[in-house]
């Protein structure tokens, strides 16, 4: 018997970040929506925990315990008292090391996963702490649609969507790490008062009447200096992206995967293939949401 588990990549429609705090992380007002490009994540009983990858940059991937996937596995265990002896298989599509929540995604897909086949019958709100435990992204992964985050952005509220939004990813030649690009946020805002970050109420009137202009006008990254500055080659896939017609382009989350909303599908495949032909970036996607979050198919 093995369970398989669909789960979504999300993007960073607001990413408002507050100081360093004494823990080193920082309070965030993290808007984000779920995407459907997806990584399945499989489960099969095993004589011990093992992980195996494929998909677009699988060889990137660690397949040790460090990997988000195999501690889900091993938090879950542990609560029940139970071995985490299993093969976890991903099988990748969300890009990884981009700003995507690729990990976070493997790590709610192997614990949703994980209780479906051992018969864990973990409440809802369990899988939603156990995930928080994981990773600042984890829960949304585990929820999907549209949400806010605040605290580290493991706190959710669902949001009200009126309407699909269509987007163009570009997929960049190399990755970023999130805790880099956050120590560059750090170093460039030193010396300045950072404020409370909230959410945009302006964005989410946007995402309530499900209307892209507006949305585009209200879209915010404040780790998008932080990771042109580590990537400055960043600058150029977001022109070309802006010249091609989209209605907004920004880094997604911590980067270096850009992000490029578009009125509806035909524009989005239009900026597509400029960005395509740009030789500004390695591949391009094009993705609609929200989506549902980590699903048992």
């Amino acid at each position: 018997m093995s369970v398989t588990v669909r789960v979504p990549a999300k993007v960073n429609v607001q990413l408002a970040v507050g100081a360093a705090r004494p823990d080193g992380f920082h309070d965030l007002a993290n808007v984000f929506l779920a995407v459907g490009l997806y990584d399945e994540v499989t489960v099969t009983p095993a004589a011990e925990l093992r992980v195996t990858c494929e998909g677009p940059d699988a060889h990137q991937v660690p397949l040790d315990r460090t990997n988000l996937a195999a501690r889900a596995a091993v938090e879950l265990a542990a609560r029940r008292g139970i071995e985490p002896a299993v093969h976890i298989h991903i099988a990748k599509d969300i890009p990884v090391a981009g700003g995507m929540a690729g990990g976070s995604a493997d790590g709610a897909g192997a614990l949703l996963a994980c209780d479906a086949l051992w018969g864990t019958g973990a409440s809802r709100a369990e899988l939603l702490a156990l995930c928080a435990e994981l990773g600042s992204d984890v829960p949304f992964s585990l929820v999907g649609g549209a949400a806010l985050g605040v605290g580290r952005g493991e706190r959710l509220t669902a949001l009200e969507l009126g309407g699909t939004f269509h987007w163009v990813f570009a997929m960049a030649g190399r990755g970023l790490s999130t805790p880099a690009v956050f120590r560059e946020f750090d170093r460039l805002a030193e010396g300045r008062d950072i404020p409370a970050p909230v959410a945009s109420p302006d964005l989410l009137e946007a995402l309530a009447k499900g209307d892209p202009d507006a949305l585009a006008s209200a879209v915010s990254n404040d780790l998008q200096p932080a990771a042109l500055s580590l990537f400055p080659e960043l600058a150029g896939t977001l022109a070309a992206g802006r010249a091609a017609g989209a209605l907004t382009a920004l880094v997604s989350g911590s980067g270096p995967t850009t992000a490029f909303l578009t009125r509806d599908a035909g524009s989005a495949e239009k900026v597509a293939e400029a960005l395509r032909a740009s030789g500004t970036c390695r591949s391009v996607r094009t993705a609609a949401g929200p989506v549902p979050g980590a699903t048992v198919i």
